[in-house]
């Protein structure tokens, strides 16, 4: 009976004959030949595999049924299996290193023909026959042993082992150590062979396994540190990390309340505020008194007084701090009749304070002529040679104002055909602090050409001398000037 034959694909270029499963039991060759068939077929095929063509790839020869792996660098087995309908019919694709095997699926099913020995069966002569002293021997009968008895045991493939019952067991080559593993690389059992790889966290890199650095390649958030075959994340300060381990979220400081004020809470940090007067302290946290009068002298107009968060101005006596809250206005104590003048004297005001004048006396041989002016006959002899009239008048004046200074203006009051007038200071300009600067031929002004400090007190004869050559006539008056310098510069 002739054996029905199909092609077995081990690589492109070689097939090899395989005993396809029996259609029928008239088909089929004996089960026995076939056994035989099978050792002849793998030896074929380790003979073929042995004489496959090299091929090139990337500058690398490989055998054939191997291709050059660009990520190991080397060459590595190619899976035939995958291919499309690597067997035909119902035989199974059983990968190798460097080709394949299609093996028929009732490989593993045949049943197990048990053979014992035959045992004769001891007889008992029958005592009818009268000759019940002969042993008659029985016919031998087949007798069935109490365990298995496997004669013809199964082959089994590269990878697996026969059992005691006939079937092929995977062998665990991780177990028995029979494997081809580095020390640096992890074996994993597969069945019928093993694999040789890393352990997370590790990659093969030349056949050894090495540690990835997971950090190159951005898997955590924020901080990374790379430990052996693996790796931990962190975060900056300010941050809280996940529950995934990788991504950090924003911690909200403000919540704790750190600031003694205000809190704005930022990424990853927070900013303290303070309240309007107050200042951020060195710790960034607490607020403290802004002192405002140490940054300007010009904040308030006299002194300024720091208060907590603020401050506040105030005025000397004699002055009123004004609607603005900073400058001082002198206060008009004969307006406001908060003075101490008696009914018989005039009050006079002036910058920061006031003054009682008394009633206007005048030294013979002056007369009192009005309230504030006397005067000396010329018919008395003893006024020949004097001023022929004094008038009294006061004014204030700043303390340090600004100079040069206009600050009083003499005129004469009656106008004579053919005179003339000359004005001077006559008294009381010892410090040189004033001129007189004549404007006209009827007038002239006091001007002040030094500061003068206050709080001080000046008296100033200010004549005008009356000429005229027509009727041979000299003449003077003189205006009394008194100057109440204040205390303060406002």
């Amino acid at each position: 009976m002739a054996l029905g034959t199909r092609p077995l694909r081990f690589s492109s270029s070689a097939r090899l004959c395989f005993c396809r499963a029996p259609a029928s039991s008239a088909s089929c060759p004996p089960r026995g030949l076939a056994a035989l068939q099978l050792p002849l077929c793998r030896m074929l095929a380790a003979l073929v595999f042995a004489l496959l063509c090299i091929q090139s790839a990337h500058g690398q020869r490989c055998p054939y049924g191997f291709e050059y792996s660009p990520s190991l660098g080397r060459c590595a087995d190619v899976n035939e299996c995958s291919w499309p309908q690597p067997c035909q019919g119902e035989m199974l694709c059983v990968n190798r290193i460097g080709g394949y095997q299609c093996l028929s699926s009732d490989y593993y099913d045949q049943p197990y023909r048990r053979v014992g020995s035959v045992q004769p069966e001891p007889s008992y002569p029958d005592s009818s026959d009268g000759n019940s002293d002969a042993f008659i021997p029985a016919p031998a009968r087949r007798v069935e042993p109490s365990y298995p008895i496997v004669s013809n045991t199964a082959l089994c493939t590269l990878g697996y082992a026969p059992a005691a019952d006939g079937t092929c067991n995977d062998i665990d080559e991780c177990e028995t150590n029979s494997h081809h593993c580095n020390p640096t690389q992890v074996c994993i059992n597969t069945a019928g062979g093993y694999t040789c790889s890393c352990t997370e966290g590790y990659w093969l890199v030349a056949g050894q396994c090495q540690d990835i650095d997971e950090c190159r390649y951005g898997y955590c958030q924020q901080l990374c540190a790379n430990v052996a075959g693996s790796y931990s994340c962190s975060c900056n300060p300010g941050f809280l990390l996940n529950s995934d381990s990788r991504t950090c979220q924003d911690v909200d400081e403000c919540e704790e309340e750190p600031c003694s004020h205000g809190c704005f809470n930022t990424y990853g940090s927070f900013m303290c505020n303070c309240n309007e007067g107050f200042e951020l302290a060195s710790d960034g946290t607490t607020c403290i008194d802004l002192d405002e009068c140490r940054f300007s002298e010009f904040l308030c107009q006299y002194r300024c007084v720091n208060t907590p968060g603020s401050f506040s101005c105030i005025c000397p006596p004699g002055y009123y701090l004004h609607d603005d809250s900073r400058t001082c206005e002198d206060t008009n104590e004969c307006d406001t009749g908060n003075n101490t003048c008696t009914t018989e004297q005039v009050c006079f005001n002036f910058q920061g304070g006031y003054t009682c004048l008394n009633p206007l006396q005048c030294q013979p041989p002056y007369v009192v002529v009005s309230d504030n002016q006397c005067m000396c006959s010329a018919e008395n002899p003893a006024c020949r040679d004097l001023p022929f009239t004094i008038l009294y008048r006061h004014m204030d004046l700043l303390s340090g104002r600004s100079v040069p200074a206009d600050i009083f203006q003499m005129q004469a009051t009656t106008r004579y055909p053919g005179a003339f007038y000359i004005f001077q200071i006559k008294s009381g300009n010892e410090g040189r602090e004033f001129y007189m600067r004549q404007t006209s031929n009827v007038s002239a002004t006091l001007v002040l050409t030094r500061p003068i400090k206050g709080p001080k007190q000046l008296v100033l004869d200010l004549e005008m001398v009356t000429v005229n050559n027509v009727i041979n006539f000299r003449g003077s008056s003189i205006i009394r000037l008194t100057i109440f310098v204040s205390e303060h510069t406002f």
